[in-house]
């Protein structure tokens, strides 16, 4: 291991996960490292502990590196080998264990990453765990990895079918009008897990959809475009299929298949907002059947207004929170919400063991568009009344300069809210139309994001380029 393998590995824990380039970041010894160094955290020595990983090249490697890691420390590790994201936090709520999800999401191919859980799909941030993981890794780094006097054994199964049933558990298709589906993978894991919940390759009964796939094959050098359906570019060829197929609906999954975004009927794409506004309605109607009366859902602070209105004209308590899952999970678990949303598409269900899973959204979605004769374009239609600007990432010299200037700007026309980052919320009168922004610093770079809303496209543009100007004033 080189001398710089402290500074490498620092850099490569995030916030709530572990990302970096495969052979300059992460190396397997390291992973072997965080491997010991996670099952010393959560206590896991005589347990068990679950690890899956994605389509990459060096992804197997690296969870048979942590498997060697973590057995010398004592943990029994079971190996789900290719599985979704969400397949892990399944095997972690279903049996009670930690678990390591090896990907990097919709990083690109020279990537790979960990994704840490605790017990029950409970996440880890770095201040809840992560760090302390980092630091002890160091440590074996530095002066190897002392064996438990109790090695782990390490084992292999298959959760694919028991995670596809549990699914349909949830939300059941089986009566829906027949829908015609084209499902983009973006040769990530959607590829093995559609085939799973919507079609028969799980073993299960066929439903009344018929899917048209696209970029099923598994590979993790994504031939076809990148497996990140946040960006408009990577949705170009779903829109073309949905139209070429006159399909109601396009899916579209991230490489390690827990994000799921929808294009219409029409081949627009549909906000994660307002697909969170149709799930939370389906989630708030299911358990008030059941008697539930205080029902709570979460929002990230950057979902659009719609979010909240929808929550509260359903009877339900809207919770705002910060942006990222191992804080809206916290959340999930500290207020019993029923559902939580993001605006990257991360959806987050109680019944999920209060875990982010796109597979479940997309259920959601496709027995509330299958239960009506109405098209898609009507659900986007009624639950995208606002105009939003999406994610603008700036590079700036010094973040909390451009920050202030911000502040400073619009300081005696609103009201300011610090829960994450800078969010600015337009003191109109009752007769303007509304609008508040979001100023939030990236971890990891010198970046801030910007996200607007506003009653329509007029005033989001002006706000949106106001804002903008200010906080590029002294751009490198």
């Amino acid at each position: 291991m080189s001398p710089d393998f402290r500074a490498r590995l620092t850099a490569a824990v995030k916030a709530y996960d572990v990302r970096g380039v495969v052979g300059e970041d992460l190396t397997e010894d390291m992973v072997r490292a965080l491997g010991a160094a996670f099952v010393d955290e959560v206590t896991a020595a005589g347990g068990l502990v679950v690890a899956g990983h994605d389509m990459r090249d060096s992804s197997p490697g690296f969870a048979q590196a942590f498997a060697e890691g973590a057995a010398r420390r004592g943990a029994n590790v079971s190996l789900l080998g290719l599985c979704s994201t969400d397949e892990t936090y399944f095997a972690s709520g279903l049996w009670n264990a930690p678990a390591a999800m090896f990907t990097a999401s919709h990083n690109p191919a020279e990537y790979n990453g960990i994704k840490f859980s605790r017990a029950g799909a409970q996440g880890i941030s770095l201040d809840t765990g992560l760090a302390a993981i980092r630091d002890r890794a160091i440590v074996f780094l530095e002066s190897d990895i002392p064996e438990h006097p109790s090695p782990g054994l390490v084992d292999q199964r298959d959760v694919l079918h028991d995670y596809a049933a549990y699914l349909r558990s949830l939300v059941d298709l089986s009566s829906i009008r027949p829908l015609r589906i084209v499902v983009d993978a973006g040769n990530g894991m959607g590829g093995l897990t559609v085939p799973a919940v919507l079609e028969t390759a799980a073993g299960l009964a066929p439903l009344p959809v018929e899917i048209i796939p696209l970029f099923f094959e598994l590979d993790g050098t994504f031939p076809n475009h990148e497996a990140n359906p946040l960006e408009p570019a990577n949705l170009v060829d779903l829109q073309r299929a949905v139209i070429d197929h006159s399909a109601d609906i396009g899916l579209a999954f991230d490489g390690d298949a827990d994000r799921c975004f929808v294009v219409d009927e029409l081949g627009n794409a549909v906000s994660p907002s307002a697909i969170a506004a149709i799930v939370a309605l389906r989630e708030i109607e299911r358990v008030r059947a059941q008697g539930a009366t205080d029902v709570i859902v979460l929002h990230n602070l950057i979902t659009s207004r719609i979010v909240a209105e929808t929550i509260r004209e359903a009877g339900a308590t809207p919770v705002r929170t910060r942006v990222g899952h191992s804080y809206i999970k916290d959340e999930m678990a500290r207020t019993s919400a029923v559902f939580g949303a993001e605006h990257s598409a991360h959806y987050y269900f109680r019944e999920f063991w209060g875990a982010d899973n796109g597979m479940l959204a997309a259920l959601n979605v496709l027995a509330e568009l299958g239960a009506h004769d109405a098209p898609m374009s009507s659900l986007r239609e009624r639950f995208t009344p606002y105009a939003m600007s999406g994610e603008i990432n700036s590079t700036v010299a010094d973040v909390s300069v451009a920050t202030e200037r911000v502040r400073g700007a619009f300081a005696s026309r609103a009201s300011e809210d610090s829960l994450d980052g800078l969010t600015m919320i337009g003191t109109t009168a009752p007769t303007e139309p509304f609008w508040w922004f979001s100023v939030r610093p990236s971890n990891t770079e010198p970046l801030l994001r910007l996200n607007v809303e506003a009653a329509d496209h007029d005033t989001m543009s002006r706000i949106r380029d106001e804002v903008l100007a200010l906080i590029r004033k002294d751009a490198p």
